[in-house]
C-alpha cells in the first residue's frame, strides 16, 4: 500500500477520539483528516473533507451511528468501520452493517480506559481493507427461488467460506433457497464472539430454510443452514449410526480465524468425498484456500464470488489464483449457480 488512507473518526467520546487516533497514527499509511462527535457532524465532515474509511460508534446523540450509515450511504457510500462494545450494541452491529458498513471492531470495554488499545492491531488492519473495500448498499431480503429439481443428485452438502461483507451477502443469498432444499449448508462467517446466535436468528426470521447456529451434535439433514458459533471450529463425525453430526472445538488453535474455513472444508471433504460444494465468497485473506484444495483433491466443486460483486475480492482470489475455482458467479447470480447443482 502506498497511498494513504484518509480516515474520519466519528464518536461522542473526546477520550476515544483521542485513543483512536492515536492507534491509526502508528500506521505510516493512514492520515487522521478528522474527527466528529455525532452522526450529522460527521455528514458535514464527510461531505467536505471526502475520507477513504470511517470508523463510526454506534451509540450517540443527535444521529447515531445506523443512522448515520444510512443517510451517508444513501449521499455517497463510503467504507465505514463500526466500532463498538458487542454486549451493548448487539442488535446495533447488525443493522449498521445490514445499512452498509464493510466491518466492525468490538471495543473490550464501554469504559474510558487504555484497554482501548488492545484493539488497535486489529483496527489498523480492518482500516486498511476497507480502504480497498465496495461498500455494500443494504438491499431487502428477497423471496424464495422456486426450486425445480436437479435432473442429478451431484452433492451431499454445501459448504461456505465468507468473511468481510458476509453478514450482507448471505442476507442476500440464503433467503433465496427454498425451503425443499435436497442439501444441508454449513458456514464459517468470521464474527467476533457474542454475534453469531443473534445473526442466525435474524437470517431464520428472512429465510424459507432453518437457519440456526450450530451447538454441537446435531444431525447434518436438507433444508438446514449451520452457521459456525465464533470463537469453535465447525466440523463433523459419523455417529455410531453412520449418521453425520457437527462437532465444535477450539483446535485447531493456530489457525488465523476461529472458526475456520479450512477446517469446516478439510472436515467436509473427509466425511463426503467427492459430494461437496464448496463456495468462497467475500473476505479478506485467504482463509480457505487450503480447504478448497482438500476438498478439490476428493474430487468436489469450488465455486467463487466473481470479483465484480465482492466486498473485498480477497478469500475468493486466493482460490481462483490457486487454480482452484471451478466457476466464478456473482452475488445475484449465487442462488440460482447452487440450485443448478444441487
Amino acid at each position: 500500500m502506498t497511498d494513504l488512507v484518509r480516515v474520519l473518526i466519528v464518536d461522542d467520546s473526546a477520550y476515544v477520539r483521542k485513543v483512536i487516533r492515536q492507534m491509526l497514527s502508528r500506521s505510516p499509511f493512514i492520515e487522521i483528516v478528522g474527527a466528529a462527535r455525532d452522526g450529522r457532524e460527521a455528514l458535514e465532515m464527510a461531505a467536505e473533507l471526502k475520507p477513504d474509511v470511517i470508523t463510526c460508534d454506534l451509540i450517540m446523540p443527535q444521529l447515531d451511528g445506523v443512522g448515520f450509515i444510512r443517510k451517508q450511504m444513501a449521499r455517497h457510500p463510503i467504507p465505514i468501520v463500526v466500532v463498538s462494545v458487542a454486549s451493548e450494541s448487539g442488535e446495533l452491529v447488525l443493522a449498521a452493517l445490514d445499512a452498509g458498513a464493510v466491518d466492525f471492531v468490538q471495543k473490550p470495554t464501554a469504559l474510558a480506559t487504555d484497554r482501548l488499545l488492545e484493539i488497535s492491531d486489529e483496527l489498523i488492519e480492518k482500516v486498511k481493507v476497507a480502504a480497498q473495500a465496495r461498500p455494500a448498499v443494504s438491499r431487502a431480503p428477497t423471496p424464495p427461488v422456486v426450486h425445480r429439481a436437479a435432473a442429478t443428485h451431484a452433492f451431499d452438502i454445501v459448504v461456505i467460506g465468507i468473511s468481510t461483507g458476509g453478514p450482507q451477502a448471505l442476507k442476500l443469498l440464503i433467503p433465496r433457497l427454498p425451503a425443499e432444499l435436497a442439501v444441508p449448508v454449513a458456514i464459517v462467517l468470521h464474527m467476533p464472539v457474542g454475534y453469531t446466535e443473534l445473526y442466525a436468528r435474524k437470517l431464520n426470521e428472512q429465510s424459507a430454510l432453518n437457519v440456526l447456529e450450530a451447538q454441537g451434535g446435531e444431525l447434518v439433514t436438507a433444508g438446514q443452514v449451520y452457521i459456525a458459533p465464533a470463537g469453535r471450529h465447525l466440523t463433523f463425525r459419523r455417529n455410531s449410526a453412520g449418521q453425520v453430526v457437527t462437532y465444535l472445538d477450539v483446535r485447531p488453535l493456530d489457525t488465523p480465524y476461529r472458526p475456520s474455513v479450512d477446517s469446516l472444508f478439510h472436515s467436509a471433504a473427509d466425511v463426503y468425498g467427492a459430494r461437496v460444494l464448496g463456495v468462497v465468497m467475500t473476505g479478506m485473506g485467504s482463509d480457505g484456500r487450503e480447504g478448497s484444495a482438500w476438498i478439490k483433491a476428493k474430487g468436489g466443486t469450488i465455486l467463487t464470488e466473481s470479483e465484480a460483486s465482492c466486498v473485498v475480492y480477497g478469500m475468493p482470489r486466493s482460490i481462483v489464483e490457486a487454480g482452484l475455482s471451478d466457476g466464478e458467479v456473482g452475488l445475484e447470480q449465487m442462488a440460482a449457480a447452487l440450485l443448478e447443482r444441487v
